[in-house]
C-alpha cells in the first residue's frame, strides 16, 4: 500500500501529509474508505470460503452494506483513539446527496463514519491501525 500511495504522489505531483488528510471533506475520505474495506471484505471471504463466485458475493454484499458497516462502527468506538473519534465525528455529520433505499438515515452516516475512518487511516499511512480496525468490524454479529 505504501508504494502505491508513494507511486501516486510522485506521478501526480501531490504530497498529500497527515494534517491535508485530517482535513479532507468527510465524502472523499467514505470514497477510499468504501473501496479499501471492499477489497478486504472480498479478499477476505475469497481465502477462507472456497465458494462460487455468486455466493461470495452475497456475503460480501452483507458485510459491506450501511447496516453492517453502521454495526462494525458501534463495535470499534471502544478501541478508537482521540484523532479517530474526530474523523468518526466528522464523517456521521457530514451531508449526502442521497441515501441508498436499503438503509436508514442513521445507518448510512454511521456507515459513512466508519468508511472516512477507514479512508483516513489509509490515506496516513496507518496501515497496520487500518487492518486492526478492519479485523475488528468483522468480528460482529
Amino acid at each position: 500500500m505504501e508504494e502505491l500511495i508513494r507511486y501516486l504522489k510522485v506521478k501526480t505531483g501531490k504530497n498529500v501529509e497527515i494534517t491535508d488528510v485530517r482535513e479532507m471533506n468527510p465524502n472523499q475520505l467514505a470514497y477510499i474508505g468504501d473501496a479499501i474495506y471492499e477489497v478486504f471484505v472480498r479478499t477476505y471471504l475469497m481465502i477462507k470460503f472456497k465458494e462460487p463466485m455468486n455466493k461470495l458475493h452475497i456475503r460480501s454484499v452483507e458485510l459491506v452494506r450501511a447496516g453492517a458497516q453502521s454495526k462494525a462502527l458501534h463495535s470499534i468506538l471502544p478501541i478508537l483513539g482521540e484523532d479517530e473519534l474526530y474523523i468518526v465525528k466528522r464523517g456521521r455529520n457530514t451531508k449526502s446527496a442521497n441515501i441508498p433505499t436499503n438503509a436508514d438515515m442513521i445507518e448510512y452516516r454511521r456507515a459513512t463514519a466508519f468508511e472516512s475512518l477507514l479512508g483516513y487511516l489509509y490515506l496516513s499511512g496507518r496501515y497496520d491501525r487500518l487492518l486492526e480496525i478492519m479485523w475488528c468490524a468483522l468480528d460482529i454479529d
